[in-house]
């Protein structure tokens, strides 16, 4: 079973969310989708600065697998970009809600509220429940 973290936002693309300070949002992917895509060898996000349009395509996440696209859960613009994931994109298998987070956005407004209108821990756990 796939870990949920409670308090954050998800996307039906597989992305959660996470308010910060003011009017900042942590963005990366679920432990749902980092087990389906398996071992992540290549993460391509937007550089800082890049305007964001949620549920638009922000960047790409490779596996052995796969390429996936990477959605953005909301609108906004990144003001950081987890460097780390460039020398270790695992970072994404073995810590998806920590240290392998992917981008980070500035909303229009307050970040709390931004992700409260994204899918609940409750609602997203139903959502993986039924695929």
């Amino acid at each position: 079973m796939s870990e949920v973290k409670a308090g954050l936002g998800y996307s039906e693309e597989h992305e959660w969310a996470a308010a910060g300070g003011g009017s900042l949002v942590r963005i990366g992917i679920t432990d749902f989708a980092q087990n389906l895509l398996g071992d992540i060898v290549f993460v391509e996000f937007p550089e800082a600065g890049a305007a964001l349009e949620a549920n638009q395509p922000m960047g790409t996440i490779e596996s052995v697998k796969t390429v996936s696209d990477l959605f953005s859960p909301l609108t906004g613009k990144v003001t950081q970009v987890n460097e780390a994931l460039l020398d270790a994109p695992e970072l994404v298998n073995s810590d998806p809600y920590g240290e392998g987070w992917i981008v980070e956005v500035e909303v229009d407004g307050d970040a709390a509220e931004a992700v409260k209108e994204l899918l609940s821990a409750e609602q997203y756990e139903a959502f993986i429940s039924a695929k």
